[in-house]
């Protein structure tokens, strides 16, 4: 596979000679990482960049691929792409292709399409399958400074690792496999820095929330976000791929941090990683990955998180969200008249009432899984408080580790008797629950507290109703039957 620290092998010279980021004006860290890959600047204003790495999933994949042979292409370089099996997939012991009917025809047409276009297949039976943002990762073959592609919009994670994950539509999905590159409107820079050292019981994923909840879902709009601060320095490389991963539900572009130390030792001897000589001068190439000092954002706004409670949302999306020792507000406390409109629709499809504790709210069922929060840190948050307790009864508990090597390391360590000693269900990889296209789905009216990273309506099934938040808090409300602060958990 052709190397991307210091220029990958593959990747055509660029035509365009970028004086407004060249040269020794500051830039930004995604500056360096678009500039190294820009090929052509395009007479529509777009940019033309080369992508070093391509994820293909089977619900965005088999349009495209009848799209390339309805045109008579190929695959130009299927080196760099991998494809896995992971949304439609059923979840259940001993599942195989068939387990979810539904998602039959997909996953032949993958296993198919990937087979004659010779590319690395990855499917249920093979010990690498997973979510493609959680195996993207972990097999090293995302990498800091590096632009990976797929088609799904979480492709975003992968700025956990410095790099830059860019989640696309089918067609697109077709233009990479044709030509390794991507035609794309340059985002915008913008920084997002976390000020203060948040206390126990706070994961990343309640500061994305805590930001969502300040910024609003259009509140990275067209942007390319850089996560920092000593919050974010502070938080392991997995914490900060749940940080990027939501950068979409904020509206940006796609998120990242730049990679550091921490980065370097998680990519060392993964299988798609440089390896002896090729890494440590790939580390090199990466430690050159920073934003300037003086560098200049379009947008730059401070999240102040050092008092912060766990975050857990009440609403409709992501941006309606509060801490656990808050309440469900009143829509007549909001000035704008579309907000009143929007928070009193979300509180009607949620069952809610104005002023009620967020603490106390009932469920029915609590999931940890997704790409956002499945990663073996991710479980062994939740494990911790479930250990040597038990489910509340009516709630049905899930964990689904975001990859079969999660789930061996999980089973390695004893997690999963941790959790099926509780009463939790111990599944197979995949999306399971985050989104209700496989067998996994919450019943009508039913209420779900989930690790995933979107409560839209019916995101979980029709009629559901989603409450997003961390591993932990997630864990505290299934062995308690209700929203719970886990910080009190932690106590016992």
């Amino acid at each position: 596979m052709p190397r991307i620290a210091g220029g990958d092998a593959a990747r055509p010279r660029s035509k365009v000679q970028d004086t407004r980021t060249g040269g020794d004006s500051p830039r930004t860290v995604f500056d360096r990482i678009w500039d190294a890959h820009l090929i052509d600047r395009l007479d529509d204003g777009r940019d033309l960049v080369f992508v070093d790495r391509h994820v293909l999933q089977e619900t965005t994949s088999a349009v495209a691929f009848a799209g390339l042979a309805r045109e008579g292409r190929t695959v130009r370089h299927p080196e760099l792409t991998i494809a896995t099996q992971d949304h439609i997939v059923s979840t259940r012991p001993g599942r195989d292709e068939d387990s979810y009917p539904g998602g039959r025809e997909l996953l032949t047409l993958m296993r198919a399409n990937a087979l004659q276009g010779h590319i690395r297949h990855f499917g249920i039976e093979d010990p690498r399958q997973g979510i493609v943002h959680v195996i993207a990762p972990e097999l090293g073959f995302a990498l800091p400074g590096s632009i990976l592609a797929c088609g799904d919009s979480h492709t975003s994670t992968a700025g956990g690792l410095g790099a830059l994950g860019i989640g696309v539509g089918t067609s697109e999905v077709e233009h990479v496999l044709a030509t390794q590159t991507l035609a794309l409107a340059r985002p915008r820079n913008m920084r997002v820095r976390f000020q203060g050292r948040p206390g126990a019981g706070i994961a990343a994923k309640d500061l994305i929330l805590l930001a969502m909840g300040a910024l609003g879902v259009a509140g990275g709009r067209g942007c390319a976000v850089e996560y920092a601060g000593d919050a974010v320095r502070a938080l392991p490389v997995e914490g900060r791929l749940t940080l990027c991963n939501m950068s979409i539900e904020l509206g940006a572009r796609l998120g990242l941090v730049a990679p550091d130390e921490a980065t370097f030792e998680y990519v060392r001897g993964r299988e798609f990683a440089p390896a002896g000589v090729a890494f440590e001068q790939a580390v090199r190439a990466w430690r050159e990955l920073r934003s300037d000092a003086d560098a200049v954002f379009d947008r730059d706004v401070a999240v102040d998180c050092a008092d912060m409670a766990p975050q857990v949302t009440w609403g409709t999306t992501p941006a309606h969200v509060g801490g656990v020792d808050g309440r469900v507000p009143d829509p007549a406390g909001y000035a704008d008249a579309r907000q009143r409109e929007s928070v009193a629709a979300a509180l009607d499809y949620m069952g809610l009432t104005p002023g009620m504790p967020l603490e106390g709210i009932p469920v029915d069922v609590a999931f940890i899984g997704s790409c956002t929060n499945s990663r073996l840190s991710d479980l062994q948050a939740a494990a911790a408080v479930v250990r040597g307790r038990r489910v509340a009864p009516g709630v049905r508990a899930l964990v689904v580790p975001g990859s079969m090597a999660v789930k061996r390391e999980a089973e390695a360590l004893g997690l999963h008797r941790v959790f099926r000693d509780a009463g939790f269900e111990w599944r197979e990889a995949g999306c399971s629950m985050c989104v209700s296209i496989n067998d996994d789905m919450v019943p009508a009216g039913a209420r779900c507290i989930a690790t995933s990273n979107r409560n839209f309506e019916n995101r979980q099934g029709p009629a559901s109703r989603t409450h997003l938040a961390s591993p932990a808090m997630v864990a505290a409300a299934a062995l308690r039957g209700h929203i719970a602060d886990v910080r009190k958990e932690m106590l016992l």
